[in-house]
């Protein structure tokens, strides 16, 4: 008798393999891609030639800004690698980043003020994101993409009041703190009147690029803080931080005055005090987030 026969299939196994439409659809996103950076860069680089010019005019104007694109693409790729993409992935909703943000670079092209047109750029990028990364890596990246609003620059029209403000506050306190240390002084309106010279604290001295510069690292650090009271401490202490590190700047500016002379703030003094005040806030934005730990999810 016969025994149970044991039939092998020798076949070779079909190898899985991805369809050709979708590797030639991932091709065709990349260059995409491609075509669409170069022609940004075409575009905008006159906006971003601007916006390196108001970067780098002064240390008491928006120098910080010169610093966020980079703090942008660092947490953007940071937040990337934690979200695998997920094939080919595209929101139509990027359309109602895109067009608004054509309008306002087209706006600008009739006014030339490139303040609306850098403004059109960071409105772009949320509708690029979505076009090509799609919805859920959009909002991944979410708070780096709206982070990039505070490198544009604010026009003096809008911050006038406040810069008013921050002189008379600026003033008020550094006329009654220089008394306690033994120098004559009075103010009238935003002028301190010394024995030996008469000192205005203009609008470079109110202290508005501390508090922009402050209001920006408290952003960032409240995004890095692991708890959710953490992140309420640092944004709402930012402005008193950066307003007190103002006026021990002017109260030290004073003391310089009254010891050596009105001249000096003719020198490197007067620019690296404003950057003393910038670096008085910082340790104690950091203190206060404690970013050791990452932020709850």
């Amino acid at each position: 008798m016969e025994g149970p026969s044991l039939t092998l299939d020798a076949r070779p196994r079909e190898t899985v393999t991805a369809p050709p439409r979708i590797l030639g659809s991932f091709r065709t996103q990349r260059l995409l891609l491609a075509v669409v950076a170069v022609e940004l860069a075409l575009i905008y680089a006159p906006t971003v030639l601007w916006l390196v010019d108001r970067w780098t005019m002064s240390v008491w104007h928006n120098a910080h800004g010169m610093l966020i694109p980079f703090i942008v693409a660092y947490f953007a790729y940071e937040e990337l690698r934690r979200v695998p993409p997920r094939g080919l992935d595209s929101s139509a909703w990027g359309f109602l980043f895109l067009v608004p943000a054509v309008a306002l670079h087209a706006l600008d092209m009739g006014i030339h003020t490139q303040l609306l047109s850098a403004a059109s750029l960071v409105v772009m990028l949320p509708g690029l994101s979505l076009l090509f990364l799609g919805w859920t890596r959009t909002r991944a990246i979410a708070f780096p993409l709206a982070f990039m609003v505070l490198m544009l620059p604010i026009p003096l029209a809008l911050t006038e009041p406040l810069h008013l403000l921050l002189r008379q506050i600026a003033t008020a306190a550094s006329a009654s703190i220089v008394p306690l240390l033994g120098i004559t002084a009075y103010t009238e309106g935003t002028t301190i009147h010394l024995a030996n010279a008469i000192l205005v604290v203009g609008d470079a001295c109110s202290g508005f690029s501390t508090l922009y510069a402050a209001g920006a690292v408290a952003a960032l650090t409240a995004y890095s803080c692991p708890a959710p009271w953490r992140r309420a401490l640092v944004l709402l202490s930012a402005a008193p931080l950066a307003i007190a590190a103002n006026i021990v700047r002017v109260v030290i500016l004073v003391l310089v005055v009254h010891a050596t002379g009105v001249d000096v703030l003719s020198t490197w003094v007067h620019p690296a005090s404003g950057m003393l005040t910038f670096a008085l806030s910082l340790p104690v934005i950091f203190w206060l987030g404690s970013p050791g730990g990452r932020r709850a999810v």
